[in-house]
């Protein structure tokens, strides 16, 4: 299942940007939600979570930073990006545990990736 990721953008550093993610089409269940990203010549790393019950996680450098939250009626995704530094820039993907229809198997479903740049 194709997710569909938007809002990223350029910012100076102590900038905001908020992200947001959902399926592409109609499914029947979303369950873990999470954004990734991947900096130039590095590997894609998880900068936060969030369970279908709204339990969060976040790596430790977004601490404080970040907020994920999600909107189970329409099966979306947020990133509020706060304070903004130069470090964050990457290509961010949102990532998602999802049936597309009932009685199907799980899947894990990836969105196309969207630009944050932080500079000066």
């Amino acid at each position: 299942v194709q997710l569909q990721a938007s809002g990223g953008g350029w910012v100076h550093p102590g900038g905001s940007l908020r992200l947001s993610c959902a399926p592409a089409r109609r499914v029947f269940k979303v369950y873990r939600m999470a954004w990734y990203r991947q900096a130039p010549g590095k590997q894609r790393d998880l900068v936060a979570s969030i369970s279908t019950f709204g339990i969060t996680d976040y790596v430790d450098s977004v601490k404080g930073r970040f907020t994920i939250s999600r909107d189970n009626a329409e099966n979306t995704v947020y990133l509020q990006m706060d304070n903004l530094q130069p470090e964050d820039t990457a290509v961010y993907y949102c990532n998602a545990d999802v049936t597309p229809d009932w009685g199907a198997g799980l899947v894990d479903s990836w969105g196309q990736g969207t630009q944050v740049t932080v500079s000066s």
